[in-house]
């Protein structure tokens, strides 16, 4: 004789940023007994305490509800943890029944589990015994089949937009549907020169976002980006140029002919390295000033508690002067010069344009981050503020020159400078992750104990 029966079990995902395999792990629900989830080794579902220190000894258990028919049903109650129980993104208070689809996080960021139903065909009376759930490979059933096989979107659009980089391809969209709205006419080649400019911008300091791992508001950071536009659009450029260029020894040659290396870096040590990295600090200092008056979540939200802020903040100040050093220079500048040879101009600043701001990685936003690593530090550190500020600065401005330099005299010589900064940035990313006091929380790495 064959029936149907509906099994529930938790489905946990895996978190291969702590060392856990791809196996997806299944744990059966029982139809009598509770099924606790925690760190100690009474639970039912025993988590490692090195890798999940969020959730708590006993976190939460699931218990089966008393009904009748085919469906079975389950209610899932927190244990008064510490950090809570999150069930589709909301704090649970009390208790709630699980349905199809219900994802249920231990923490913030903690273990993760996705409720799900089976259905079993049954071919006689009898039902097995009841057995304590325990950790199973995930195997194909030609018998089975659950709601999120079918829809798997149901536990998946949480993490569209933070593990699926949903974000970025919407983004990629509309800028190709906008540069084929204008393929083809003249007057719009500038027009794409500035979508061709963001995009490549944008993805840039994305990836430096994605490494740093730390959520800082999308508001913020374009608040420091327009300040830093303002800001070179002001008459604190010229300021700045005056003081530096004619006041200090840092006029920059036309030619790299006409002065020795020494004299040319000495040159773009003050012309270009000290005047643009304090340009390009000056947006995060303001952030730093203005979070230090407002009150928690405000002051980390807008202002600088840690190194991570400093770097992310410095390298949007970067993306920014970038784009309007490229855009009102440069690329204007070679397309004006080819086209009165009778050339493309409007392809040649294209070519220029792609290496500069994808380049950026590798020089503003290296410097600048590597600063802002160091605005961060002298907040976790104030006794030593000056001498932390000191360091940066000069370490970021020798970058910056050598750079410069380099760039006027060999490729070859480019190519190492453009190395070292960028390994200078991701070694201060990578500090900063570890001196980060929110590093539990930090989604480019996941840290189990502090070392």
């Amino acid at each position: 004789m064959t029936g149907q029966d509906t099994e529930g079990f938790l489905q946990q995902l895996p978190r291969n940023s702590v060392g856990e395999t791809d196996i997806d792990r299944r744990y059966p629900l029982s139809r009598t007994q509770e099924v606790v989830v925690g760190r100690d080794h009474s639970c039912q579902i025993i988590l490692d305490s090195s890798i999940y220190g969020m959730v708590s000894r006993r976190h939460v258990v699931f218990r089966p509800m008393l009904n009748s028919g085919i469906q079975r049903r389950w209610l899932v109650c927190d244990l008064n943890s510490a950090n809570g129980t999150y069930v589709n993104g909301r704090r649970l208070e009390r208790c709630q029944e699980l349905r199809a689809g219900d994802r249920i996080t231990l923490g913030y960021n903690g273990a993760e589990f996705v409720f799900e139903y089976t259905t079993h065909i049954q071919h006689t009376l009898q039902s097995a015994p009841e057995e304590t759930p325990q950790l199973i490979e995930t195997s194909s059933s030609e018998h089975s089949v659950s709601f999120t096989q079918l829809f798997p979107i149901a536990t998946t659009a949480k993490d569209l937009t933070s593990k699926a980089y949903l974000i970025p391809g919407v983004l990629t969209v509309i800028f190709v549907v906008l540069m084929f709205a204008t393929v083809g006419r003249p007057e719009t080649a500038y027009f794409n020169q500035i979508l061709v400019a963001i995009y490549l911008a944008g993805a840039a300091y994305y990836f430096i976002y994605q490494l740093c791992g730390k959520r800082k508001p999308w508001w913020a950071i374009l608040g420091v980006a327009i300040a830093s536009l303002l800001i070179l659009l002001s008459p604190i450029l010229p300021l700045f140029i005056f003081v530096f260029r004619r006041l200090l020894p840092g006029q920059i040659p036309l030619t790299a002919e006409s002065v020795s290396f020494p004299e040319l870096l000495i040159r773009m040590f003050f012309g270009a390295g000290l005047m643009e990295e304090l340009l390009k600090a000056l947006p995060v200092l303001w952030a730093y000033i203005i979070g230090r008056r407002l009150q928690s979540p405000w002051r980390e939200r807008i202002g600088i508690a840690e190194p991570l802020d400093g770097i992310l903040l410095g390298t949007a100040s970067a993306m920014s002067f970038t784009l309007v050093e490229t855009l009102r220079q440069y690329v204007p500048e070679i397309t004006r010069s080819v086209a009165d040879q009778g050339g493309v101009g409007e392809l040649v600043g294209f070519q220029l344009l792609i290496p500069r701001i994808l380049g950026s990685i590798a020089g503003h936003m290296a410097y600048s981050g590597y600063f802002g690593y160091f605005i961060g530090l002298s907040v976790l550190k104030p006794r030593k503020r000056w001498q932390i500020l000191g360091t940066g600065y000069l370490s970021a401005a020798v970058l910056h020159a050598l750079w410069n330099t380099t760039g006027l005299l060999s490729g070859l010589l480019l190519a190492v400078v453009g190395v070292v900064s960028y390994a200078f940035l991701t070694a201060a990313i990578l500090k900063a992750r570890v001196l980060s006091p929110t590093r539990s929380q930090n989604f480019a790495t996941r840290f189990g104990k502090r070392s």
